[in-house]
């Protein structure tokens, strides 16, 4: 893939981003591709890399779709990238249906880079996202969360990054983000990285860092970014945050699209 250089703007304290990058390309001798998923073959998502949510319990974000088990209708892999798309139809008292992949159980790693390479759909009541749990999650918040890329349809282009503890998490409001505006994130393909380490977690669209969380206190309540966490891929379709403003029936099917999802290690 050639290299594009990136423009970007500031607007009323929002960053906004224009023109795809590519941040995974470059090459860089330091680290170490330790897992990945080029999604090279036909049919249904790679059965040794990835395990489903499923249900229609919106997991405490009280979500309309139901989440479907090797279902190619909600998720397949074809023409080299993996599609989770989201469907109205009926399925266990649910107006929709899509598809949650996670790693958990096959792959967790501690510290290090994530990158995917993700087109997204659009339209009010969406909710995809790229984020990551701990392997060993007992309760919520404590054990964390880090949210690498998320975007709800009514608010289009804006791509949002946080991170969720015991001490900081949206239950109390106190949760740590920030938002980049990426304008073509349903008509390009974007990287959305995040790079981890024991000290903090910078997370990016292609070359443009936009949210930092730095270890600064020290404590578990507020980094328990030190055990080993598993990867997650969703479509989510209503929710309290995705289905703040209603969703539009007309936009359906709406397809994420995935690329690759690689994890880098430092040698």
């Amino acid at each position: 893939m050639k290299l594009q250089p990136f423009i970007h703007l500031v607007i009323g304290g929002t960053l906004l981003l224009s023109v795809t990058g590519c941040a995974s390309n470059r090459p860089d001798r330091s680290r170490k591709l330790i897992w990945s998923d080029e999604f090279n073959i036909q049919g249904l998502p790679d059965a040794t890399k990835w395990n489903y949510d499923t249900g229609g319990s919106g997991f405490g974000n009280e979500e309309a779709q139901f989440y479907t088990r090797e279902r190619p209708e909600n998720a397949r892999v074809e023409n080299g990238k993996l599609i989770i798309e989201a469907r109205r139809e009926n399925r266990e008292n649910k107006k929709y249906t899509s598809a949650r992949l996670l790693t958990k159980g096959k792959f967790s790693f501690r510290y290090g880079t994530v990158e995917v390479r993700a087109k997204l759909p659009e339209g009010r009541g969406t909710w995809p996202a790229v984020w990551m749990m701990s392997e060993g999650m007992k309760k919520w918040p404590d054990d964390g969360e880090l949210d690498i890329m998320e975007h709800v349809g009514y608010h289009q282009g804006y791509i949002h990054a946080s991170v969720h503890t015991k001490k900081y998490n949206h239950i109390m409001q106190t949760q740590k983000t920030d938002t980049l505006f990426v304008k073509d994130a349903s008509e390009e393909f974007h990287v959305y990285k995040a790079e981890w380490s024991p000290e903090k977690i910078d997370v990016y669209v292609d070359d443009k860092k936009f949210f930092t969380y730095a270890n600064k206190e020290k404590s578990y309540d507020a980094w328990p970014f030190d055990k080993p966490y598993f990867l997650i891929l969703n479509l989510a379709i209503g929710g309290f945050w995705g289905g703040k403003e209603g969703i539009d029936d007309t936009i359906f099917p709406q397809k994420f699209e995935i690329d690759y999802v690689r994890v880098y290690q430092h040698k």
